[in-house]
């Protein structure tokens, strides 16, 4: 949903199915947006294939992850790090390694049942009033990034309180 929303924001429109990942280039701003259609236990393949592709450094890869350890809509942007249990970013480090920015957003956990129905399911009516305005800050601190680096990101997305 975030990666469909820089999109929109950034006026990209033109997709293509390649590398196991949905792909658009935005060439005014040198950038391109990539959703993988792998399992996300697989995410790493697409990532390094396209990245590779591009030339482009871990550094410059920002990953947008789900979060079960944060509490719903609370973001959190590090330049490096560990999987944290996700294991599309297992995936992703196993194949580029752990020196790549990633902005978590947070899900909450679920009171019963298995994690994976909950990552998967419908956002509960609560969380979806919410859900734009988390989505609006996230695409933010990725414009932040873009245009004022890690640091002012990792600023904004961290200190950001969504309502």
């Amino acid at each position: 949903m975030v990666v469909d929303e820089v999109a929109r924001r950034f006026g990209v429109e033109s997709w293509r199915q390649k590398d196991q990942a949905r792909q658009a280039l935005d060439r005014e701003r040198g950038i391109v947006l990539v959703e993988p259609t792998s399992f996300m236990n697989l995410s790493g393949v697409p990532v390094r294939l396209i990245s590779s592709w591009y030339k482009s450094p871990p550094e410059s890869v920002l990953v947008v992850s789900d979060d079960m350890d944060l509490p719903f809509g609370r973001l959190r942007m590090r330049g490096f790090g560990g999987h944290g249990g996700h294991n599309g970013l297992r995936s992703i480090i196993g194949t580029i390694g752990d020196s790549f920015p990633r902005l978590r957003i947070g899900v909450g956990r679920p009171s019963e049942g298995e994690s994976i129905d909950y990552v998967l399911g419908e956002f509960a009516h609560s969380q979806r009033e919410q859900l734009q305005n988390v989505i609006s800050v996230a695409v933010d601190s990725i414009e932040i990034w873009l245009g004022d680096g890690l640091a002012a990101a990792m600023q904004a997305a961290n200190t950001a309180l969504v309502d």
